[in-house]
């Protein structure tokens, strides 16, 4: 199966020497944290005693040369999106920027066409005007593992049959 192929190859754990125990890991250290959006994958983690332990990439996520993951955005300046570079932020680095999702409508000139933006700030969701926007996210299956990403009508789902499948 090459989809099992690829998941269990952009598997993470936080089990190990020097890392957690199964046993004596807590619900903080298992839950879903606000830094993991687009690096690593809220929905795909088995269950039982290692869930929230052992978890996937998101699609996009990469691993920087100081072993930090990173997600990628396109840069905007003054409401236009700038698509010819794509730049990989970590966690720490997002802090301080809006970050606008990709569904957003951009015209022909790759300006912002709404008037309000939904995007995060600081790990929370605010709502601003194109012009505050610093970068935008790649694509809407970036906070997911390619695996949960091929599940129809994700986004439709209750979260409890979207982690069955």
């Amino acid at each position: 199966n090459p989809l099992a192929e690829i998941s269990n190859e952009r598997r993470i754990t936080s089990l190990g020497p020097g890392g957690l125990n199964r046993d004596t890991a807590q619900f903080e250290v298992r839950d879903v944290h606000a830094t993991h959006y687009g690096r690593i994958c809220p929905i795909e983690t088995p269950e039982g005693p290692n869930i929230g332990l052992i978890l996937n990439f998101a699609t996009y996520a990469q691993v920087n040369k100081y072993g930090f993951l990173q997600t990628p955005y396109y840069k905007v300046e003054n409401g236009v999106v700038d698509y010819s570079e794509v730049h990989y932020l970590t966690a720490a680095e997002e802090i301080g920027f809006n970050i606008a999702q990709s569904i957003v409508k951009v015209d022909e000139n790759n300006k912002l066409v709404d008037k309000q933006l939904t995007m995060r700030h600081n790990y929370n969701y605010i709502i601003g005007k194109p012009k505050e926007v610093d970068y935008i996210e790649v694509a809407p299956n970036q906070m997911v593992s390619v695996a949960a990403g091929c599940i129809p009508f994700l986004e439709n789902d209750d979260a409890n049959r979207a982690l069955m499948g």
